[in-house]
């Protein structure tokens, strides 16, 4: 890495924490701190939630496991484009209703009570900590590769900036820095597969490279299954997660999130491919290469200086706006979903906005400051938060949706729903140890079984308060 690269990736990260400080410099109140005014527009939608959900595993984790097993797994990926596409048709037009909600739990505990807005609080910490771990691991890794910096410090001074700006910031905070971040990212990364492609005399010169089947859908010990199992799983797997609805609620109209949050799908079917495409390109310049640098050995080989510099911190803004998203969300889930409603802190003491605001500061900077440890102290705890949030889909998501789409819902089939999902997955990982149920990836089949339990409970415990 040259100098001239090295200082960019400074300034970069310079530029994106002053702005995130400067951001949030308004922030009044709990609020503010998680919706802000409700007044951002389908562009800035768009643009934070694609940055959002593209992170380590969506870029070069997408790039590494095509290096290994062909183009099928980036196109598995599509499940995940068309769960925001219907997302925007069905569930955006109808968020008006929600406006006055700041959280997931305070949109269920409209329709199933102070339990299941506990249940989602929980459920939502545990998810948003599984994901931020994975990413704090993440941005280690980018600034050992592209910086002359140790995993160690990478992961210190990337989550450092991070983990500041997000608690005095909020959400204001992470969606400025985001829309910069997501400039960079469908800049650059295109352009990595263009100059690498033309490194290699063309689309058609890395075909030849490339073994055949490696363009194919299925192939390669690949098998439609498997290619069935994984879409849906990036289908359901994070629907509708905590940062997903936050998106959903800070913007000024239905009619704006509902573009918003189209775009970004439809943004995620090229992006996907392009980003597994680069995969093919590393397996073109260097078959002997170790599948976890497939996406930094294309930028360190065939990006000229300046353009090479530019590109490694879009790489390194992949991951920070992943894990800004999910911290943020984490913080407002605990205080809002869990800590209030257990201590009913309104009616054990005085509060106001400025303490509800120091407080969530506060646990912000717990949170971030926590989930570093954990990625890098005790790999089994994390290990059990990355178990845990396979829980939010088969726990959560039928009865999210039913109360998104309007329904007539009740408690009984909450909690049989519940049941029946969470059962699936600790059969799957506790005593079947695989995590795959009939071929499925246990999180789908705990999510359909959730469905088929919810769907009958539900229409006879209305059947019966109508009589």
């Amino acid at each position: 890495m040259s100098f001239i690269d090295s200082s960019i990736i400074a300034v970069y990260l310079v530029f994106i924490f002053v702005l995130g400080l400067w951001a949030g410099r308004y922030v009044k109140n709990i609020k503010e701190y998680a919706v802000a005014h409700r007044s951002y527009s389908a562009v800035v939608l768009f643009a934070t939630l694609s940055a959002s959900f593209i992170g380590g595993g969506f870029s070069f984790g997408n790039a590494d496991t095509v290096f290994q097993n062909g183009i099928g797994p980036a196109t598995a990926l599509w499940g995940f484009s068309l769960m925001l596409i219907l997302v925007g048709l069905f569930i955006a037009p109808r968020m008006g209703k929600f406006r006055r909600c700041i959280s997931t739990g305070d949109i269920m505990e409209k329709q199933y009570g102070p339990s299941a807005r506990i249940v989602a609080g929980v459920l939502g910490v545990l998810v948003c900590m599984g994901i931020l771990g994975a990413q704090i691991g993440a941005i280690g890794a980018v600034f050992e590769l592209f910086t002359p910096l140790t995993f160690m410090q990478g992961v210190f001074i990337g989550c450092g900036i991070v983990i500041i700006y997000t608690a005095f910031g909020g959400i204001s905070s992470v969606v400025l820095t985001d829309v910069i971040q997501f400039v960079m990212l469908v800049v650059f990364i295109p352009l990595t597969l263009v100059l690498g492609l033309c490194a290699l005399g063309g689309f058609s010169a890395m075909a030849e490279k490339v073994p055949s089947e490696f363009l194919q859908i299925t192939g390669n010990d690949f098998t439609p299954l498997m290619w069935i199992s994984l879409f849906l799983s990036f289908l359901i797997g994070e629907t509708l997660v905590p940062p997903y609805v936050q998106r959903l609620l800070i913007a000024k109209s239905p009619k704006e999130t509902r573009k918003g949050t189209l775009w970004s799908g439809f943004l995620s079917i090229p992006f996907f491919l392009i980003s597994g495409l680069i995969g093919l390109v590393a397996l073109a310049l260097n078959p002997d290469l170790p599948s976890n640098l497939a996406m930094p050995n294309v930028v360190q080989t065939v990006l000229p200086p300046v353009i090479k510099g530019l590109t490694c911190a879009a790489i390194i803004s992949i991951v920070m706006s992943s894990a800004d998203s999910f911290l943020n969300a984490s913080s407002v889930c605990f205080i809002e979903d869990v800590l209030k409603p257990i201590l009913k802190r309104n009616i054990i003491f005085p509060n106001t906005p400025a303490k509800d605001l120091w407080l969530i500061q506060a646990t912000t900077l717990l949170i971030g400051g926590g989930a570093v440890f954990l990625a890098l102290k005790i790999s089994n705890v994390l290990d059990i938060l990355r178990f845990a949030y396979n829980f939010w889909s088969p726990v959560m998501l039928v009865p999210l949706v039913a109360v998104l789409l309007g329904k007539k819902v009740c408690k009984s089939a909450f909690v049989a729903g519940a049941i029946a999902g969470a059962s699936v997955i600790i059969i799957a990982f506790v005593y079947n140890k695989s995590g795959v149920i009939f071929g499925l990836d246990a999180v789908v089949v705990g999510t359909f079984a959730n469905l088929i339990c919810f769907v009958p409970v539900n229409y006879f415990c209305r059947k019966r308060i109508v009589k």
